[in-house]
């Protein structure tokens, strides 16, 4: 894939999240996201934290809060006090920031957007189809050596993933069969998705996720 095929495709998520943030009422945004603790305006104001909140901002919070997942905790909570509408705004305004860590690259921050999209949508019960193409580019980079902050090592070991839907599959070991979105749902840690797969893996991955 191109690294320009990527951006666009994270600015052109971003800008839908931000059309489905405006039509959403309080009751909607209150319900528990699939992001553990946080509900669906929370993991919105992540989206937006990830590059509005600048290095240093992240540095200090980290510093004062102890780690790297609690200040990533703070920096959303903190702007999920803001109106949703000026989360819709700067999502929209700033679709086309270009997250490329150095160590993950570019595919981190497609797989980043896409697994929080499904972590609204689903328990909203909206209808979750993103683009095949990208969700296989998500799955190489779940799978591959470099998925830093999203799969934690062994998570995999043994597990074949097979998507019924796109025609690819990655790993080898105990099979887990289903829509490749949904694999990487269950990949990224969201314990719910697990009952939509079939396959022998899915009680392993189930049993390493702590279920």
């Amino acid at each position: 894939m191109e690294r320009e095929q990527i951006f666009d495709a994270v600015a052109a998520e971003r800008r839908r999240i931000a059309d489905l943030l405006d039509a959403l009422d309080e009751d909607a945004l209150a319900t528990p996201s699939l992001c553990a603790a946080w509900d669906v305006k929370t993991v919105a104001a992540h989206l937006v934290s990830v590059f509005a909140d600048s290095f240093w901002t992240f540095q200090w919070a980290a510093l004062r809060r102890g780690g790297f997942h609690r200040a990533i905790d703070e920096l959303a909570r903190r702007r999920a006090r803001t109106p949703v509408a000026n989360i819709a705004r700067t999502l929209r305004q700033r679709a086309d920031h270009r997250l490329n860590p150095p160590v993950t690259g570019p595919l981190s921050g497609l797989t980043d957007v896409l697994v929080h999209s499904g972590d609204i949508q689903i328990p909203l019960g909206l209808p979750f189809h993103p683009d095949g193409v990208q969700v296989g580019w998500a799955l190489d980079f779940l799978t591959g050596p470099r998925p830093f902050g999203f799969v934690p090592r062994g998570r995999l070991r043994g597990i074949a993933l097979h998507s019924t839907d796109i025609g690819r599959s990655w790993g080898t070991g105990a099979e887990i069969r289903g829509p490749a979105a949904l694999m990487v749902m269950a990949v990224a840690g969201r314990v719910d998705t697990l009952r939509t797969l079939d396959g022998p893996g899915v009680s392993v991955l189930r049993k390493r996720l702590g279920e």
